[in-house]
Parts: structure tokens; sequence; C-alpha cells
């Protein structure tokens, strides 16, 4: 439960966002001025603080800002604002957690500021980067850097000049890598700086020498954040893997774009279990299967898991290895950090094989109960046109209508349907029928194209270019079985179900999920016979 004030001038947005918070469970208070907001804030123990910018002029905004962050290192600062860039250029931009450009949905509100939870601001020194940013830390603790990086000159769908490769140092040791996917256009990054003494710290970001020479890295804003073992988010942040680059000189291949952590409780343990995106898989399973039965060619890999008993001590932790084999982890550590070599072409991890490229990105926090993997996605959009440059440059794309090995078209043209399914003996895949009267099957003809497993799942149809949400007819989903060997016909005993339907969109010309087409809850579970296609009416 967090203790947030609300500061707004339009009295309906007020009563709306405080609705949102105590029904989630926080405790609020209200404000609808700048001093009234302070007076509050002075006279209560907040820790969170959710304002819009403009109140009514965005320096009013601005002013209470500096305020709040005059009052306090600690507090967590979110800005609703119709117009980000009142405070974008602004030196305000630094000390707040987030701007969330208006409208905000309230589910990733809410998500937003559990993944922020009890990581304190200490330092804001941006203009201090030439020297080193000094952070001083009153007890030891972990420490995360938020850096806003960028890499004029790159495209990441050029080879030779992907990006830029910065180094992450804390009093001159090797902290961690940090890629630069988006070429000139700023990205917030976080990353792990490890436990810390207490004490006098520098940090410094530099370019790394193996970065193409006609890309230079510039650097906007760092940002410390400690994290004390009071903190509940502690154990998240402090079992965090660290992660090392195949050894295979490929800088700028298969690179940790995020990762993410679920807790789960059960038997008298909370187990943590940490997953990271990485931009592709060099082997392993296919594009045309990946994007049939996943929706995307990001590769989405569970790395690390690790569990406490109820005194709270750790047990032995479990890492996916070769051959997606779960193996009890016995490498090193530091403090409570694994170090995991990235092994193979498919992103499986080991003790043994770190190369001299550290990435050790900061998870955050992630309840995928009642949605697939895919949402982490969804909430760092960019992931996708990241993905999709890499592709362009591995030579994985082709023409619409061309059969070309495992390589697949503009992933633009995919339809992405997100369902809750249940499969038994059975394969489910998604089928959509345009105004042409095709029927165009994820699954491609192939039944291990389509999906096995049971629960949220997300997979992808490819549409002839241009399509749009006007002209899908109809939306349907195919039950499979795969043949017991090559000659013998496929057994028609299983049976698949479609329990709900989640996010169903096509993507933005950025690559990132357009909005969802899908509004209408199933009135029932569609059950699908071995064989059958099961056809929901579009409208």
């Amino acid at each position: 439960m967090r203790r947030i004030l609300i500061v707004d001038d339009d009295p309906d947005q007020l009563e709306i966002r405080q609705l949102v918070f105590r029904h989630a469970g926080h405790r609020t208070a209200i404000a609808s001025n700048a001093a009234d907001a302070l007076r509050l804030f002075d006279a209560g123990r907040f820790d969170t603080v959710v304002l819009d910018l403009r109140l009514p002029s965005p320096e009013a905004g601005l002013a209470l800002i500096r305020a709040l962050r005059e009052r306090s290192v600690t507090v967590r600062i979110f800005v609703l604002s119709g117009w980000p860039a009142d405070i974008q250029q602004a030196p305000e931009s630094a000390m707040v957690q987030e701007v969330l450009t208006k409208p905000v949905n309230s589910a990733w509100l809410l998500r937003r500021l559990a993944q922020f939870a009890c990581l304190a601001l200490l330092l804001v020194p941006a203009r201090l980067l030439a020297a080193g940013a000094v952070i001083a830390l009153p007890e030891a603790g972990e420490v995360v850097a938020e850096l806003e990086l960028s890499a004029p000159g790159a495209q990441w769908n050029r080879k030779g000049r992907e990006g830029a490769l910065a180094r992450v140092t804390v009093d001159g040791a090797l902290a961690a890598h940090v890629p630069v996917f988006l070429g000139g256009v700023p990205l917030r990054q976080s990353v792990l700086l490890g436990r810390l003494p207490a004490g006098r710290h520098t940090v410094r970001v530099e370019r790394d020498e193996r970065s193409p020479a006609q890309v230079e890295l510039k650097t906007g804003s760092l940002r410390l954040r400690a994290v004390s073992e009071r903190d509940p988010a502690y154990q998240m942040i402090a079992h965090a893997p660290v992660l090392f680059a195949r050894r295979d000189d490929q800088l700028f291949t298969d690179v940790p774009l995020l990762a993410y952590c679920e807790r789960t409780t059960g038997d008298g343990r909370t187990t943590l279990t940490y997953t990271v995106i990485f931009s592709n898989e060099d082997g392993g399973t296919s594009t045309r299967a990946l994007m049939a039965r996943w929706g995307r060619t990001t590769d989405i890999e569970y790395v690390y898991r690790v569990s406490f008993d109820a005194s709270g001590r750790r047990l032995p932790g479990i890492i996916q290895t070769r051959g997606h084999a779960d193996v009890e982890f016995n490498g090193e550590r530091e403090a409570e950090h694994p170090l995991l070599g990235v092994v193979t072409l498919n992103n499986m991890v080991a003790p043994e094989g770190r190369s001299t490229i550290r990435w050790a990105p900061a998870p955050v926090m992630a309840d995928l109960s009642h949605a697939s993997r895919e949402l982490v996605m969804d909430q760092a959009p960019w992931i996708y046109r990241v993905a999709a440059g890499e592709l362009g440059r591995e030579g994985k794309l082709r023409p619409f209508g061309v059969v070309s090995g495992q390589s697949i078209g503009d992933p633009r043209n995919y339809l992405t349907v997100e369902a809750r399914i249940t499969s038994r003996d059975a394969r489910i895949s998604p089928a959509v029928r345009l105004r042409d009267g095709i029927w165009r099957a994820a699954h491609l003809g192939r039944p291990d194209y389509a999906v096995e497993r049971s629960g949220w799942a997300r997979m992808s149809v490819e549409l002839p270019p241009g399509t749009t949400a006007n002209d899908i007819q109809e939306l349907g989903f195919a039950c499979l079985t795969e043949p017991a060997n090559a000659r013998a016909p496929a057994p028609l005993s299983g049976t698949c179900m479609v329990d709900a339907i989640g996010a169903v969109f096509l993507p933005g010309q950025d690559y990132a999920p357009g909005p969802h087409l899908w509004t209408r809850p199933l009135n029932a579970p569609v059950t699908i016979s071995s064989g059958q296609l099961a056809s929901l009416p579009w409208k």
C-alpha cells in the first residue's frame, strides 16, 4: 500500500484518480493547486505524488516539482500531461520518476507506480557526467542507475552502424555495458550497479571503444537510486542476475532489451523468476515459428529462478541452460547477483562462458496472471522497432507472398491475437477471413507452428500490406493435431478451447502495437474439436 498525493486542477480527474488508487488499496489525498499540495505534503507522510503539470500553467507544475524534491529525495513523482514537451527539456525532468502522456490508462498507471515502488532517488547529476557523478550512500545497499542515452549516426538495421555501446563504471570498475538501440532518439534504460558499501562512489558513463567509429554516444541524464535492505524492492533487485554476452564478438545481435521479475508464493516459499527479453535469437526457433506461435521475433527466456523460505533464507537457485534444461546454479555470485554467461544461439545461460561484455539490466516487476508475457513488451513499445531493425539487418525479411526459407514479411503486416486457451492433445492457431473471403491462418499449414500449451498466448497472422481493421470479416481459431509420424494421419481426438480474448491489434508504422481492435468479451468459452475451425464475427 502506498500513500499517494494526487494534484490536478480538474475536479473530475481528481475524483477518478482517487477512486482508482483507493480501489487498488492505496491511501490518498487530493489537492487542486500547488499551495494546497505542499501544505498536505508537509503535513502527511506521502511516498508518491501524481500530478498534472499545468496547474494551470506548466511553470506552476515545474515549481511544485522543485519544491517537492527540495523537501524529499525519496518521494516518487509521476507527471501526467497532455503536453509532455512542457517538461521534457526542462531540468525538472530529471527530478521525476516518469512523465506519462495523457490520456493514461488506469491499469497501466498502477503498474508503473508498482514498478518504481521503493526505489529512492538520491542524486540527479546530469551536468556532472564529464567529471563523474558522485553518490553518497549513508549505508550499504543496492544501487540502480537510470541513463538516458542516444547514438546519433546509428541505425539498428545497418550492419556496422547499429548503435553505440556505453560503459558504466563505479569507482573505476566495470558495472555494466549498455547497448544504445534507437539511434539519435533518447531512450531511458536502467542498469544494476550492484551492492555498494556506505560512503562516496563515483559513477561514470563512457563510450566503449568497440562502438562503430561513425557512431557517437550522447548522454542525456543520469539518475542514481539506492535500495536499502528495508525496502520491499530490495530482494528483487539484490538477487537479479548479471549476464555476459556470447563469446562470438557480436556486439549488436541477440542483446538484452529488458528484464522483468515475477513474484509467486506458495508452500511457505516466495519465488522470484527473472526473465530477459532478447532482441532476437540466432539459433533455435525459426523466425516464421516465432511470429506464428508468439506474435513477435524477440526471444523471451527465463534465465534464473530463486526461492526463499519463510524466514527469508535463500534456497538454491535454478537456471535455464543448454537444451532448455533447468539445473541448479552452482556458479559465482557478486553479493547475491548470479553471474551467467549466454552460451547458446538461443540465449540459454550457464555459470561459465563469460565474455568481456557485461549486461546488467535492472528488472521491473511484472504481474502476468491475466496476460501473456508480451504485455511487458507492450509497456516498452520501442522493443518492437528494435526487433524489426535486427530482422532487416540479418536478412530475415522477405516481400509479401514470397516463400524464402525462414524469413517473414514486414512485421507491420501481421495481426496479433492474444487469447487464453486450453489445449488437450491438440494445438491451436488463429485465423482471419478478409473481404476477399480467404481464410489466412497463423500456422501456415504446419501443426508445429500452432500452440500446444494452455494459458495466455499470443499468435500472429500475416495479412496483405495495407490491410485495416475494416477489411476483417471474421476471427477464427483452428484446432489441429500433429501426426504421430510423417505417414500416419492426424488423430482426431484432441480438443481446443478459447476461454478469453485479450489484445488484438495491427502494428503502427513504428512497429508498436496499435489500438486494441477486439473489445467484446466472450459470453462463454469456445470449444473446438480437432480438425475444426471456430469463427467469430468481427463486428
